[in-house]
């Protein structure tokens, strides 16, 4: 079951999290006007509406594979979407997306060495790589928009996830169900980031000073 949508479905025109999602997107697609098209893309964990965002000349000569744990259905030529898991990228060749892209989802695979394991694989079958993801420390946890849930015991969290409708979710009923969606979600420190995109450099996004989320990047 997936619990949270992509930030771009969760996300209404003229909000806060809009204006932060389009001046991502604007850096975003400097970057990838510096690369010589055709560019090919992999896109973990992507839905056909961020790229839809873009219009028809910054859409041209992008071939753009998305992969989720399953696969979308649509028409369109340019993109082709595959079911699969990020931390086992074992279909692709070495360097064969000219880049990666992963926006909020690193998060969500699982423990620490699943998510390192997510980076080696996207540092392997990318000559570049875009990796965003929320700051632990932020103090506002991003999907369930409490303060400070992240902190919380974990049974803190399955009880509020069980009584209250919080952020992006809606109140479950069972333990089982309250214990998957906490664990569905492991916000990641810069030093983790560190260790599991060595070399890479890093893109902040700050919100009243504070570091929201990182942006990892790689080959530009």
């Amino acid at each position: 079951m997936r619990y949270f949508k992509s930030w771009a479905d969760n996300t209404t025109a003229g909000s806060l999290a809009n204006r932060f999602r389009q001046k991502r997107f604007a850096w975003f697609s400097e970057k990838l006007e510096t690369i010589e098209r055709p560019v090919r893309i992999l896109d973990l964990g992507g839905t056909t509406n961020y790229w839809h965002q873009m219009d028809s000349e910054e859409f041209s000569g992008l071939e753009i594979v998305l992969l989720n744990l399953e696969a979308e259905q649509f028409t369109q030529p340019v993109v082709e979407s595959l079911s699969g898991d990020a931390r086992d990228l074992s279909r692709f060749a070495d360097n064969q997306f000219d880049l990666v892209f992963s926006n909020s989802v690193i998060e969500h695979v699982g423990s620490l060495s699943d998510q390192q394991k997510m980076a080696r694989e996207i540092a392997r079958v990318g000559k570049r790589y875009v990796v965003q993801t929320p700051n632990y420390y932020f103090p506002i946890e991003p999907h369930f928009l409490f303060p400070f849930f992240q902190f919380l015991p974990f049974w803190i969290r399955k009880f509020l996830v069980k009584n209250f409708s919080l952020g992006w979710t809606q109140r479950v009923t069972s333990d089982e169900e309250a214990q998957t969606l906490v664990n569905s979600v492991r916000l990641m420190s810069k030093k983790e980031l560190v260790r599991a995109f060595p070399g890479a450099e890093f893109y902040f996004e700050r919100c009243f000073g504070l570091t929201k989320s990182f942006t990892v990047f790689s080959g530009f």
